[in-house]
């Protein structure tokens, strides 16, 4: 685990919480893959899009970790899916500066959870695997747009 944040300004860190709290996005994505053991890949992930660069670089120095790439159409991606820049990072960041939205708050504890089953390896286990997909259910679940795959797919594709 990280050292708390200490270096970071308080009005760095919590610029940065208000920030994410708006454009931020955890997500637990699931892939169908045939070379896979069970077929699916998971892949957790940070990410805050916009068209400003510098503000989504200032983050990336501030947090420690990330990538940053750009659309043709100018928008800028700041990412973080390795686990374990997940679980020493980004993770630890947000328990130090935390969201004030209710909506932030629940999604966060949840990504929080899937992450560090992750990072502990539980997704390699059948049980493990099914637990973290359990709880992606709940993870943006207020948000309109349908899953590509569910816990039925799962459930069905064995």
């Amino acid at each position: 685990m990280s050292n708390g944040y200490k270096h970071i300004k308080p009005e760095h860190g919590f610029y940065i919480a208000g920030f994410a709290d708006g454009e931020g996005s955890f997500n637990v994505s699931l892939k169908k893959r045939n070379d896979y053991k069970d077929q699916w890949k998971l892949t957790a992930s940070f990410n805050i899009s916009q068209k400003d660069r510098t503000i989504l670089a200032f983050i990336k120095k501030q947090i420690g970790c990330g990538s940053l790439r750009e659309r043709k159409d100018g928008v800028v991606y700041y990412e973080v899916t390795n686990i374990n820049a997940l679980y020493e990072k980004v993770v630890p960041f947000f328990k130090r500066f935390k969201f004030l939205s209710a909506r932030k708050k629940k999604n966060f504890s949840i990504f929080a959870k899937i992450v560090e089953k992750m990072y502990k390896k539980e997704h390699l286990t059948r049980e493990g695997f099914l637990e973290i997909v359990r709880l992606r259910e709940n993870l943006n679940a207020d948000i309109t747009q349908e899953r590509k795959y569910t816990l039925k797919d799962i459930l069905q594709s064995n």
